[in-house]
């Protein structure tokens, strides 16, 4: 075999494997990554420091030491409303994204222990509609609030979402004010909540139950907001500074509290918790 046929040979099995998803381009710096080297990284770059993706099963798993449930409400799962079609149909929609993730919504409800403390814990999926909130995360989100103000545990939540679910129409934009409501609930009783903003935290989700945290942590450079920079760029017509809407200008904003390292987040959510719980 001469060596310009070794090469195209090797270069077809690299092709062959990054199509299987073996290996993985860094989307900052462009390096190839082997998958499974990334995930025992916590899926950071090694090289970079960028921040992948991670499935909500993988914040569970990230976070929880002992996980007693990953889902408390499976049974909860969503509709298609009012019958909402565009380029396709919304239950054709909900079944692709169903199948694709093996999740009932964007959200899961996770139960378990980060260290010795126990904690109620949503994780958002983006894969599922671009994490967004509908009526099923809206109900699992305040079923999750009434589960830790019944058990007297905090409510941990880490958001990766577009915003309000446009399928759902005037139904998805009640889920604000419902989780709104909750969050309040959980104030009176007297219930941590805290937030960890991830890449994206966006729309109905930021203007909601995301911001109303006691502590509101992000992860580095987390796009963060209401509307896209594009879309405020096309409104104002002027161009944004540097890092707009990324999560260390919000800090630097006064916007949010902290931004921590993934690495870091289980030990500084558990500092918090016996911070201001005792």
């Amino acid at each position: 075999m001469g060596l310009k046929e070794f090469l195209s040979k090797l270069k077809g099995k690299r092709k062959l494997q990054i199509e299987r998803g073996e290996w993985i381009k860094c989307d900052k710096c462009k390096t190839l990554l082997y998958s499974e080297d990334l995930k025992r990284n916590m899926k950071i770059c090694p090289h970079c420091g960028y921040n992948f993706r991670m499935t909500a099963q993988e914040r569970v798993d990230s976070l929880l030491d002992e996980v007693y449930t990953y889902d408390l409400f499976p049974k909860i799962k969503p509709v298609d409303i009012i019958g909402f079609k565009d380029t396709k149909k919304y239950r054709d929609r909900l079944k692709q994204a169903q199948e694709k993730t093996g999740l009932n919504d964007a959200i899961i409800i996770a139960n378990g222990k980060i260290y010795d403390r126990e904690i109620v814990l949503g994780a958002m999926d983006f894969r599922f509609m671009g994490g967004s909130m509908g009526s099923v995360v809206g109900a699992k989100f305040v079923r999750g609030a009434q589960y830790a103000i019944e058990k007297r545990i905090p409510f941990i939540v880490v958001t990766a979402s577009g915003g309000a679910r446009m399928q759902e129409s005037i139904v998805s934009l009640m889920q604000m004010a419902k989780t709104s409501i909750a969050v309040d609930r959980m104030n009176k009783a007297g219930i941590l909540y805290i937030t960890v903003l991830t890449d994206p935290t966006m729309g109905g989700v930021s203007a909601s139950f995301a911001f109303l945290g006691d502590v509101i942590i992000a992860e580095p450079d987390s796009l963060i907001g209401f509307a896209g920079p594009r879309v405020i760029e096309q409104t104002i017509r002027q161009q944004l500074p540097e890092g707009f809407q990324r999560s260390e200008f919000l800090l630097e904003k006064g916007q949010i509290d902290m931004v921590v390292d993934r690495k870091n987040l289980k030990k500084t959510i558990y500092t918090l918790i016996k911070q201001m719980q005792g």
